[in-house]
């Protein structure tokens, strides 16, 4: 589940841009302009779309991985290091995607015949992913929380108990 809602996530931006046919986002593109060659300008849309993928699928798919080995569910720092081993480890096979991606030089809609037409990623953005990777083992803790925040306030006011 994690792994469809991470790449349609990923992906919504990708196809706002191709029905525009512009590379800018106007709420998500913040700064709006380059930091240095690591830090994109699209800065916000990165953090909250690497959030779900692909480190945060990465890492549940790899909690549950060892969720399933072990026979029981890991606590603690167990937990955190097979997420982190899972958000990296796909960070990594996504990377070498786009890497292989932005050598064939496909250019996108928005393209002015420049390198910055590109539908994948330049490599120089790859060190900014694998620190959000990093981040993202805390995405599903952020989301379970958000979720029982949600679920108690609809109970609270559809007048329904906790204990129903």
């Amino acid at each position: 589940m994690w792994q469809l809602a991470g790449v349609i996530i990923y992906g919504l931006p990708v196809a706002y841009r191709f029905i525009m046919g512009t590379v800018e986002i106007p709420i998500l593109n913040f700064p709006g302009f380059w930091i240095g060659h690591y830090i994109p300008g699209n800065m916000l849309e990165k953090i909250l779309v690497n959030a779900f993928f692909p480190g945060g699928a990465g890492g549940v798919a790899a909690e549950a991985l060892v969720n399933n080995y072990k026979g029981k569910a890991v606590q603690g720092r167990a937990k955190y290091l097979s997420r982190l081993g899972g958000a990296l480890l796909q960070t990594a096979a996504w990377s070498a995607f786009q890497y292989w991606g932005h050598s064939l030089t496909i250019l996108g809609p928005w393209s002015t015949g420049s390198d910055s037409g590109n539908i994948f990623e330049y490599w120089s953005v790859f060190p900014f992913n694998f620190t959000l990777a990093a981040f993202s083992i805390f995405t599903p803790d952020v989301v379970n929380f958000a979720k029982s925040r949600l679920a108690k306030a609809y109970r609270k006011l559809s007048g329904r108990s906790s204990k129903s």
